[in-house]
């Protein structure tokens, strides 16, 4: 899901200037940083704004919460690429570079009614609280592993000691991939992130790499099924077995849907953690609040702190493609059909016409109805296990290492550059040295 790498500066394009001047430049590596700025312009100036990305596709970016909740729910914005009207320059530059290669098109970013919801319904299914709440134990046994790999060193890189690897073991857990093969797709989702603002050749032949392992997998558990279900039955298991009983589910949409929960689903988390941490550390008030909270033994700012962060700095700076299918007007602004339309989450979870200082930082704010994890029938399927992955990663960090802090000036730190996410490239931290009593992560990943 990651997008294109920033351009030296914005490139220009039609509508880059408006009636109150030009439009801030947007996509550079200086935008990448701190884009609330220029989302503020855009909200107050060209709510509703065409423009030109770094890839050269031109697209619609709609910046206020009441538009960005429309459209998100809007049908005549479509998320089958095969809308779009795509001129020569911008072929094959919307999406996940090397998915159409790969046979990976059909997953539920890129379908609508009614294949996405036969989708959606039968992948359901691994969601329910019910089954998030079984996985939590795992999910603390993860996070606790995790930090027993640096615990002794005073020091480590969160995101790639710890946001990253996480959410990887534990999707891999409930997809069933075995734990002898989940660090193939750790090394091949660590490809996706480090190439997914840059060239697209990197994250594509990722994608390659793990389409033919998932179809090896897929022919693997369909040997191995048992006649019934047992208890706490793997996703793709469940998913072969619906093929097999009538749903008439592809091998190839069983390998799409085991790829996109993976696609989608490690690298919201990777930077919820991530953007999660490197906004209490640089709110210091805020992160004395929550480690108070905790030590007495409660969860409430936990929980409304969670939806805050993802409110504040959210992981998804931008939901993914919609494709008009006919003419139709977005915010006063009229989108013709073929257009791209890209709704700025970002932007439009701080927009002052919905949330009160939305700027200010507040784990105690009631208001949670941001739009971080979209909204409509293509609501994140995965939100609840993200939601469990980043308290459950958080409590465990501020209780573990309750002297946190920055081992490198936070100014210095670089963001990662694409459309779609929001995360930091790394994120060193330090704090004082202890002797974990767990075993390492490879211990649990492993046996």
């Amino acid at each position: 899901m990651s997008g294109h790498r920033p351009a030296p500066a914005h490139r220009p394009a039609p509508g880059d200037r408006t009636s109150d001047g030009p439009v801030p430049e947007l996509f550079t590596w200086e935008f990448a940083s701190d884009p609330y700025p220029a989302y503020a312009w855009l909200r107050e100036h060209a709510p509703v704004h065409r423009t030109r990305l770094p890839s050269g596709v031109e697209a619609w970016l709609v910046t206020r919460y009441a538009d960005a909740k429309q459209a998100l729910a809007d049908p005549r914005l479509s998320k089958n690429p095969a809308h779009h009207d795509e001129p020569a320059h911008a072929k094959g530059k919307t999406g996940i570079p090397g998915e159409r290669k790969a046979e990976l098109m059909t997953h539920l970013l890129n379908i609508d009614p009614p294949d996405h919801t036969r989708l959606r319904r039968l992948v359901s299914k691994a969601f329910t609280p019910r089954r998030v709440a079984e996985f939590a134990p795992r999910v603390q046994e993860l996070a606790d592993d995790l930090i027993g790999r640096f615990a002794a060193t005073g020091s480590a890189d969160l995101i790639h000691e710890f946001a990253f690897p996480l959410p990887i073991y534990a999707i891999c857990d409930l997809l069933g991939v075995p734990r002898e093969d989940q660090d193939d797709f750790r090394d091949w989702a660590g490809m996706m992130i480090r190439h997914g603002g840059g060239p697209r050749g990197g994250v594509a032949r990722s994608v390659k790499k793990m389409r033919g392992y998932l179809a090896d997998l897929i022919h693997r558990k369909r040997a191995a099924l048992p006649p019934e279900p047992g208890p706490g039955e793997d996703l793709v298991s469940g998913l072969i077995r619906a093929s097999d009983h009538g749903e008439h589910l592809t091998e190839n949409e069983v390998a799409a849907m085991a790829f996109i929960l993976l696609f989608a689903g490690f690298e919201t988390t990777v930077n919820l953690i991530g953007n999660g941490v490197y906004a209490l550390l640089t709110h210091p008030e805020q992160r004395t609040r929550l480690q108070t909270s905790l030590a007495a033994g409660e969860r409430g700012l936990l929980e409304t702190g969670v939806e805050e962060l993802l409110r504040y700095d959210g992981p998804v700076e931008m939901a993914t493609w919609r494709f008009a299918t006919r003419p139709l007007t977005v915010g006063g602004q009229d989108v013709a059909a073929g257009d791209p339309v890209l709704v700025v989450l970002a932007a439009a979870d701080r927009d002052p016409e919905r949330f009160t200082e939305p700027d200010t930082l507040d784990l105690a704010r009631r208001d949670s109805q941001h739009l971080g994890y979209g909204h409509g029938i293509h609501y994140c399927l995965g939100a609840p296990l993200a939601r469990l992955e980043g308290q459950t990663a958080l409590a465990t960090l501020l209780t573990r290492l309750p002297d946190l802090a920055f081992a490198a000036d936070p100014a210095e730190l670089r963001w990662r550059g694409g459309l779609i996410m929001r995360g930091l490239r790394t994120l060193p931290v330090s704090f004082t040295p202890f002797a974990s009593s767990t075993d390492n992560v490879a211990s649990s990943t492993q046996k």
